[in-house]
């Protein structure tokens, strides 16, 4: 995941701040030099650091700040607001036209992910509400067309193309379609280069003369560093973009130029590509970033992903049976599946604060928790409802179903029953019923070797 380098030098600071109760000046230059090094390794413009650090600085040696009395969550402070200003503070949001529809172009580079991206960004807006139309202008790169048709279609979003033509006549004809047919968005697919050239400059200038977007979005691979700067200073004073999306924020990366790309540009981020699925994209929110990087969590980005996954409706039908004690196998299983649709568990863990960065190194085996779910769809209906009836040559039954062994059998059956236990606690008579608090409960299951070797709670 981006940033945790950066995040792990970070906290390491401030840890040291912490341990010596009062600082002094020379205790703040000390570590500002470590700030400062911490950025530089994790590719943020020179530049960038060297004014960023006079900022935090100026303010944190200040006579409000060494006489507080906890002078370094007073400088963590500093930090976290100058981060958040170096991201842009509030988030930005798409450029909506004043009459319909909205002209989104989207151009970048080869391998950047911007076809894919496209079609995230379309599902993202359908699902706001928006009605988006796909229209398939690269025409140099081979299969481009069929791929935005794919990922089209899996974003349940229609694809306007009209084949290896004049990407002209395909962005006019796209635009015409939109307005006939009520398509309130265009997203153009622009062609891509491996290298920025006058050809592909001319025509990106051609496609926004004749479609005058409201957004030009340029996509930018977050795996590039620096480079990914350079490429957004380049394409904004040939073509003028609007914004940046960055692609590959969840890859192993510094993450170096999502600090930089602003300060360097003037171009804000408005949208982060966070893995492979079309689900894993979101806004960039430069608060929650910056509460990311400092190791608070990002509880706000999980609880929009938890909403997204589970209604009111499945919310409150799942309360219901906390209330009743009437939560069984198949409750569990669908939660388990609601859970991964989330993303990751290390991304999920990562956003939960004071816990990313004590399991950062727990070795979590995703696949494994397939076994689980093997071994809950291995028992008869009966069985699900009731896992008090299954009987030793029961458990033999299911371990051959699911390919387990009766002992993971065993554990998941003694953790299913402590973790029912624990619900009867926050929900029975004369006790306040609490959603989080039984929610917690199924986070008691330690399902340990079967979850992974670093073991501990799975936040169910």
């Amino acid at each position: 995941m981006a940033f945790e380098g950066l995040s792990e030098k970070l906290n390491n600071v401030f840890k040291k701040l912490k341990s010596r109760g009062k600082l002094t000046e020379s205790d703040v230059k000390e570590a500002m030099r470590e700030v400062k090094l911490a950025l530089l390794e994790a590719d943020v413009s020179y530049k960038v650091v060297k004014d960023f650090v006079k900022k935090v600085s100026e303010r944190a040696v200040g006579e409000d700040v060494l006489a507080s009395l906890t002078p370094a969550q007073q400088v963590i402070k500093i930090v976290n607001e100058e981060l958040c200003a170096l991201m842009g503070n509030s988030n930005a949001r798409i450029n909506f036209a004043s009459k319909p529809p909205t002209v989104i172009m989207m151009c970048g580079l080869q391998g950047s992910g911007k076809t894919t991206h496209s079609a995230k960004l379309a599902k993202l807006l359908k699902k706001e509400g928006h009605r988006p139309l796909l229209a398939a202008c690269d025409i140099y790169r081979p299969a481009a067309i069929n791929q935005l048709q794919v990922v089209g279609q899996k974003a349940d979003v229609k694809v306007f193309e009209m084949g290896q033509i004049s990407p002209l006549t395909i962005a006019s004809e796209a635009l015409k379609y939109a307005k006939d047919y009520g398509y309130d968005i265009l997203i153009i697919d622009t062609a891509g280069r491996l290298h920025i050239d006058e050809a592909l400059m001319q025509e990106l200038k051609d496609i926004k003369e004749l479609t005058n977007p409201t957004e030009i979005m340029l996509v930018v691979d977050a795996m590039t560093g620096q480079d990914a700067v350079n490429v957004a200073s380049t394409f904004d004073e040939a073509v003028g973009i609007t914004s940046i999306l960055m692609s590959k924020l969840d890859s192993d990366t510094r993450g170096g130029a999502a600090l930089s790309v602003l300060s360097v540009t003037g171009k804000p981020i408005k949208f982060v590509g966070m893995g492979e699925k079309l689900d894993d994209f979101e806004q960039f929110h430069p608060e929650r970033m910056a509460s990311r990087i400092l190791g608070m969590g990002d509880v706000l980005t999980l609880i929009e992903k938890a909403e997204n996954v589970m209604s009111q409706k499945d919310a409150e039908k799942l309360s219901k049976k906390f209330k009743e004690n009437t939560f069984d196998m198949d409750d569990l299983l669908d939660q388990m599946k609601q859970i991964r649709r989330m993303g990751s568990m290390k991304s999920i863990i990562g956003m939960l604060p004071g816990v990313g960065d004590k399991l950062k190194d727990a070795d979590i085996d995703e696949s494994q928790l397939g076994r689980i779910e093997a071994i809950i769809t291995s028992m008869t209906k009966a069985e699900r409802a009731k896992p008090s009836i299954i009987n030793p040559s029961r458990k033999k039954r299911i371990a051959a179903g699911s390919g387990t062994k009766v002992e993971d059998v065993n554990r998941l059956l003694k953790q299913f029953d402590q973790m029912q236990k624990l619900m009867k606690q926050f929900t029975g008579k004369g006790s306040k019923m609490n959603m989080r608090k039984a929610r917690k409960a199924i986070a008691g299951m330690n399902f340990d070797k079967m979850a992974g070797k670093g073991g501990g709670n799975l936040p169910f």
